[in-house]
């Protein structure tokens, strides 16, 4: 039986700490399922069609030098209803830091109440990538600052077409 993971997040934008978790994550599966959660009280930066090419395009090349099964997809319930709905066994979430760590752990319990045949792996991030946020990258790149050590040069390019207008 093949084990499929199931990455979630917003992904707005993709930034070089998701790219380091999906590096991790393809070697853990056979196939991965980045879903890009949508929230109809949250005002992404960018459509859920613009982070879903993101996310194939930055993510689909990791996936296939790693010969993973990669796929992109949306969802709009709870994270671990889209889990089971992909068929995915495993969910993978990346931690930066320790408070990252004591958020992640509740929801992980929450989500082995709910789910028992889900289980949540815990990606830690690279030293280099572990004070990036999306939300931070999207305060940077609108005041006009530089980017690309935090993003894919696709993503930073997107980021200045979102600015420039």
């Amino acid at each position: 039986m093949p084990r499929i993971a199931l990455y979630p997040g917003s992904f707005d934008p993709v930034t070089n700490g998701h790219l380091d978790v999906v590096r991790q994550a393809v070697l853990l599966c056979d196939r991965l399922v980045v879903a890009v959660g949508v929230h109809s009280g949250k005002k992404p930066l960018f459509s859920t069609d613009e982070r879903l090419k993101m996310v194939r395009d930055v993510f689909g090349p990791v996936a296939a030098k790693a010969a993973c099964g990669f796929d992109a997809t949306t969802y709009d319930n709870l994270t671990v209803t889209a889990a089971q709905q992909s068929g995915a066994s495993l969910m993978i979430r990346g931690l930066r830091d320790g408070t990252d760590l004591d958020y992640e752990m509740q929801l992980a319990g929450m989500n082995q109440a709910m789910a028992p045949d889900v289980h949540t792996v815990f990606v830690p991030a690279s030293v280099l990538v572990r004070p990036i946020t999306a939300t931070l990258v999207r305060q940077i790149a609108a005041m006009g600052g530089d980017v690309s050590s935090f993003v894919p040069p696709s993503v930073a390019a997107s980021l200045k077409a979102k600015f420039s207008g």
